[in-house]
């Protein structure tokens, strides 16, 4: 199960998910709020997103499975590996920096925190909405240009207007800043979670000049069963930057947990 991150949707699994058909039965999911999913008014925080995450899969019928989460879907696959561990084999968490766990809830002044700015922003209400409506190509292309090794290379015209079209959807705007919205409620949620290690197994990935280029030293102290490390020339949006080396990393990781 594919979860995506900001300010993206199942779209961002484009290139991964046929690396991983042949072996896998993968399934990529749009989270409240993102894509063509609904854009639901509240419930953004990551304990009520697991829960709907679990429903969708119970549907499925999907009952043991590997949860894969970048960025936002890195904060939800943290919280879901505590909620229903008994439902996972294993949960990879990529170049995420998960709210009151590996983010820390201040954030100072310095010349590398504007890769956080929009922690602060987001949150905000109405502003955001009032700045952004009719602009959030100018949003998306920001992010991907400052957080992507070489992004002319990464994303075309046609990706851009991929998620362009998503967040210009009703709702759309609302869905994506609401899991920033929920960030205080995700660190009280995770804080007392932090008190016990994650029972299953653990990919950790970041990507070299990504976000969170140190997650999997962050995680060690945080789960019984951890591994992972760095993607090498990858920046943040590591699926779409070096979907080889991070298939390469996911089939090691399932097939080592299938034997």
């Amino acid at each position: 199960m594919l979860v995506a991150g900001f300010p993206q949707s199942s779209y961002a699994w484009r290139r991964l998910m046929p690396l991983l058909a042949d072996r896998f039965h993968v399934i990529a999911v749009d989270l409240p709020g993102q894509g063509d999913s609904d854009k639901p008014v509240d419930g953004y925080d990551t304990l009520t997103t697991g829960k709907r995450l679990r429903s969708l899969l119970k549907v499925l019928g999907e009952d043991w499975y590997v949860l894969v989460g970048h960025d936002v879907g890195a904060w939800v696959g943290y919280a879901y590996a505590h909620q229903f561990a008994a439902d996972l084999r294993g949960v990879v968490l990529l170049d995420g920096n998960i709210p009151g766990v590996t983010l820390r809830p201040t954030i100072t002044l310095g010349p590398d925190n504007w890769r956080n700015w929009h922690f602060l922003f987001n949150p905000i209400p109405d502003l955001p909405e009032a700045l952004l409506q009719g602009r959030e190509r100018i949003l998306i292309e920001w992010f991907f240009s400052r957080k992507t090794a070489n992004w002319r290379t990464t994303f075309s015209k046609a990706d851009i207007d991929e998620y362009e079209r998503a967040y210009q959807t009703p709702g759309g705007l609302r869905g994506m800043l609401g899991y920033y919205r929920a960030v205080l409620e995700d660190i009280e949620q995770n804080t007392p979670l932090m008190r016990r290690k994650i029972d299953v197994p653990v990919l950790a990935l970041g990507g070299e000049v990504g976000s969170a280029p140190d997650l999997y030293e962050s995680m060690q102290p945080l789960a019984q069963n951890v591994r992972g490390g760095v993607i090498a020339g990858s920046g943040h949006y590591i699926p779409e930057e070096e979907p080889e080396a991070l298939a390469r990393e996911i089939s090691d990781f399932v097939n080592d947990l299938k034997a």
